[in-house]
């Protein structure tokens, strides 16, 4: 906070007097001992006007990673704030996930979910690998049918202790469909939703819940029943 409003009260000499440039404005790296205000600034700086509540929620979320990494980069900043800000209305929050996995026996997944009424649901399953067994627990809760089309995870940084961001593409098996208004094709609507995190189950649940209340939370369109060619369209 002192950085931001005055740099000279902790910098003797400006870094651009000897020829080097700020990563930021501010000069600050973010760490574990960053406050609320370095978020906000680095944030600004990004380009993310956010509110105290968007702040707070991603601030203790930012603490977590920072409490694992000696530094918190850029592209961690954006996979958090795209994980918690950039999500569909809520119908699913996942609240809590054990899995069991490995070569002595079968992958189990235990996993808590909160309703949008403050619910919460547990299920138990088991799967070919850990994430397997967590998305059929998840399906035990929620009661959709729904068929996983793609499933995609990436490193937005390097090393062991990178924040992994998952991406899905769901296909609802229950009347997702509409008539196109010109070709009159039947249109198979599908939904997409990411995740970002340090353990990658949780990033992959949080992707698929994600691609879940998207779905649930769709309103259909009236459509007129034309005999036609099928196309996909994503949401």
């Amino acid at each position: 906070d002192g950085m931001l409003k005055h740099k000279g009260t902790y910098e003797i000499i400006a870094p651009e007097d000897i020829g080097y440039e700020r990563s930021n404005e501010a000069g600050i790296v973010l760490g574990k001992l960053s406050g609320r205000h370095a978020l906000r600034k680095r944030l600004e700086e990004l380009g993310y006007e956010l509110d105290n509540e968007q702040l707070e929620n991603i601030f203790w979320r930012f603490k977590a990673v920072a409490d694992q990494k000696k530094r918190v980069t850029d592209a961690d900043l954006r996979a958090l704030v795209s994980d918690e800000v950039f999500q569909p209305e809520v119908v699913w929050k996942l609240h809590d996930l054990q899995v069991t996995c490995g070569t002595l026996g079968l992958s189990t997944a235990t996993v808590k979910l909160i309703d949008a009424d403050g619910t919460e649901h547990v299920a138990c399953s088991v799967g070919t690998g850990p994430v397997d067994s967590a998305y059929k627990a998840v399906d035990l809760i929620v009661k959709e049918p729904v068929t996983l089309l793609e499933y995609s995870m990436s490193a937005v940084t390097e090393g062991i202790d990178a924040i992994a961001t998952t991406r899905v593409l769901i296909r609802g098996e229950n009347s997702h469909t509409s008539t196109h208004a010109y070709t009159g094709e039947t249109v198979h609507r599908t939904f997409s939703g990411i995740g970002a995190g340090m353990d990658i189950v949780v990033s992959s649940v949080k992707a698929y819940i994600g691609a879940l209340n998207k779905m649930l939370g769709f309103k259909e369109e009236p459509s007129v029943k034309t005999p036609a060619k099928t196309t996909t369209v994503s949401v």
